[in-house]
């Protein structure tokens, strides 16, 4: 067997400096932002180069309260993308404000940057790309769109520990970065926990006080806030997991750089990492022909495998009340049928990686991306759909 992730394996190599922190959180009687809470936000707004890290309950609380702290509210819009975990969606939602969706880019996988400005409204308060598997958006033409129409950028990176844009970090470039430290991350609590990071003392102070029911001091409630705090079991973990994030990542580079060798004589289809980024590979995927019947026999050779993610949130009875309908992001909804997720993680085998590979090789060829000359053909017909669901 060779599971899709294997946390027990990593606890294992760490267990007795993980055992020491969370006994010395139940010896000091002291579980709710305590110093370790206050050691991590340090610690790790130094790994991502950012001025400020404010710690939260989950990756969700982090998107919520980074879109508050930016001022989206009730009858505002921002704009994001449907190729994600349905967190992101949910958490423009609980603002009070809607989602507008761009498609992806066909050959990164993350939002299309080139489909924006069609998309922004006179209601258009914010911009939340999603750095997708550990691959960060196109940072540098979103911001330059969003400074110029005078919109927030909060960046997505639950996925992306570590990650690099032009040698920046993941969370440092947007106005807020918010993270997600839920267990199968590759910074990954014992339990839910999350971040915001930002450089912009204002921002960083009102998340500071809504993850905390609004308080400036005990029983003093400045502003309505609420209870999304993280506790000091989960934060004393992540202080003895960010001492080992770098060696994780590169481990994980190396798997897939082994993926990319082993299934080159195939015409192998995955996200194309521009030369300016740093994939840090949270999830490793690639495009089939027949992804269902491939699925099928990995797991019947015992490999974990997974799909991230098979029905896109725009098409999600949950969120059907947005008025989207298949065909209004065709590149998104390619990639859902297409691809397929396989094992990466730190502690997998480099014997491991080789089974997978070849046990994919006989279960089906793999589809090449997207024809570059059908992205145009694409675009105009979401913008023009875009503009129609709108007007109505």
């Amino acid at each position: 067997m060779i599971p899709f992730l294997d946390l027990k394996a990593q606890y294992r190599q760490i267990k007795p400096e993980i055992d020491a922190a969370v006994a010395r959180v139940v010896s000091s009687g002291h579980f709710v932002l305590g110093p370790e809470a206050t050691a991590f936000e340090g610690r790790f707004a130094e790994y991502c180069r950012t001025s400020h890290c404010v710690a939260v309950n989950s990756g969700t609380s982090a998107l919520h309260l980074a879109l508050l702290a930016a001022g989206v509210g009730p009858g505002d819009e921002v704009i994001t993308v449907s190729m994600t975990f349905v967190a992101t969606t949910a958490a423009i939602l609980y603002s009070g404000a809607k989602p507008v969706f761009v498609d992806v880019d066909p050959v990164t996988w993350t939002m299309d940057p080139g489909l924006i400005e069609a998309a922004i409204t006179p209601r258009t308060k914010a911009i939340l790309p999603v750095h997708l598997h550990g691959l960060m958006a196109e940072m540098d033409p979103i911001m330059s769109i969003a400074r110029r129409h005078g919109l927030v950028v909060i960046e997505d990176a639950a996925q992306a520990h570590g990650a690099e844009y032009r040698g920046r970090r993941a969370g440092s470039i947007g106005d807020l970065g918010c993270f997600s430290f839920y267990p199968g991350k590759n910074l990954g609590a014992f339990g839910e926990g999350g971040a915001v990071v930002t450089d912009r003392p204002e921002f960083a102070r009102r998340v500071s006080l809504l993850r905390d029911w609004g308080q400036e001091a005990k029983y003093d409630h400045v502003i309505a806030g609420y209870n999304y705090r993280m506790d000091e079991i989960q934060s004393a973990i992540l202080n003895v997991k960010l001492d080992y994030i770098e060696r994780w990542t590169e481990a994980r580079r190396s798997l897939a750089e082994r993926y990319d060798e082993l299934l080159s004589e195939l015409p192998f289809a995955r996200p194309e990492p521009p030369r300016h980024a740093r994939h840090v590979y949270h999830v490793y995927s690639v495009r089939l022909q027949r992804r269902d019947d491939a699925l099928t026999v990995l797991r019947e050779a015992g490999i974990g495998a997974g799909i991230h993610y098979p029905v896109p949130v725009h098409l999600q009875k949950a969120y059907a009340e947005l008025g989207y309908r298949a065909g209004d992001l065709p590149v998104t909804e390619e990639l859902a049928n297409d691809f397929l997720s396989l094992p990466i993680y730190p502690e997998l085998l480099p014997d491991q990686a080789t089974a997978i590979a070849s046990t994919l090789r006989n279960a089906g060829a793999l589809r090449p991306s997207e024809a570059a000359s059908n992205r145009a053909q694409h675009s105009q017909s979401f913008i023009t759909r875009s503009c129609n669901r709108r007007a109505s």
